[in-house]
């Protein structure tokens, strides 16, 4: 068992190694323990250190010296509505509703019109506002989505998460898994990438679009036989669990950061214990 509380800062966040304390490393630190053993004590100081860190438009930034809600504000809204708190988890999500990729915004859209430029540019998130959509930051936008619509939130958010699965859809590499952004470029195709390809078909677990999962799946089983890092392996299971396949790596990597501990535990679990795919 990990002893979460031995890595846990003064102001009871975690850090990725060592050091100020950062968002993303805290709620999956949290979201690990919901699943293992929760040190009460540690588990609502990491809350705490959220609730400080919030900002008043309702996101999150990575870190507190970051001035800027980012991408990150999907992560806390993973959390159990009891422990980030409603309100809260509302301000959240009514942030990430109002974020998308630039190549989304009317305005580059109307720019596109007047070029003769037909490209369709489905709606994901970007890294930070003003940036165009990655695959990780709409990933997880849509797991975030998903958790709220389960829980009877308004349905107008089940567009953004058809959007998301679109944009995944039209970002998929020619292996059939994923990288960071496209799929292509300067006439070339691009590999994917193990963490990618894991993430991407866990926010797809609900896709209709067979063709899409079982190349992806195919994908993940190629990164599988490779991956050498705890982060990529602990992705890919995801992944993979999440379309039903509960599948054991050939190579255990270990864990050279808390956020590499947090997500290899949760891989551990169940998809009907795992928050990020329950």
């Amino acid at each position: 068992m990990i002893d979460w509380k031995s890595k846990q800062n003064r102001d009871g966040g975690w850090a990725y190694y060592k050091g100020c304390s950062w968002t993303e490393p805290t709620v999956f630190v949290l979201l690990a323990q919901s699943v293992t053993q929760v040190d009460r004590p540690a588990f609502e100081a990491g809350l705490r250190f959220l609730y400080s860190t919030q900002r008043g438009d309702g996101g999150w930034s990575p870190q507190p010296g970051v001035a800027e809600s980012t991408w990150v504000t999907a992560l806390p809204a993973l959390l159990p509505e009891e422990a980030i708190g409603a309100a809260r988890l509302q301000q959240a999500l009514a942030w990430l509703e109002g974020q998308t990729g630039i190549e989304s915004t009317w305005s580059y859209k109307l720019r596109q019109v007047l070029s003769g430029d037909k490209t369709k540019n489905p709606a994901g998130w970007a890294w930070f506002p003003g940036a165009a959509a990655w695959v990780i930051p709409t990933s997880l936008g849509m797991m975030a989505f998903e958790r709220a619509l389960r829980r009877g939130e308004s349905r107008g958010l089940r567009n953004r998460v058809n959007s998301g699965s679109e944009y995944l859809a039209t970002h998929v590499c020619a292996d059939g898994g994923w990288n960071h952004g496209s799929g292509r470029a300067l006439g070339q195709d691009l590999d994917s990438y193990p963490e990618t390809t894991g993430i991407a078909l866990a926010a797809l677990r609900h896709s209709p679009d067979r063709r899409l999962i079982e190349r992806g799946k195919a994908a993940a089983h190629r990164h599988l036989a490779a991956c050498r890092t705890a982060e990529g392996i602990a992705w890919l299971r995801m992944g993979l669990a999440a379309h039903g396949e509960a599948v054991q790596a050939p190579f255990e990597a270990t864990p050279r950061t808390t956020l590499d501990a947090a997500l290899t535990a949760l891989s551990n679990v169940g998809p009907d214990k795992n928050p990020l795919l329950s």
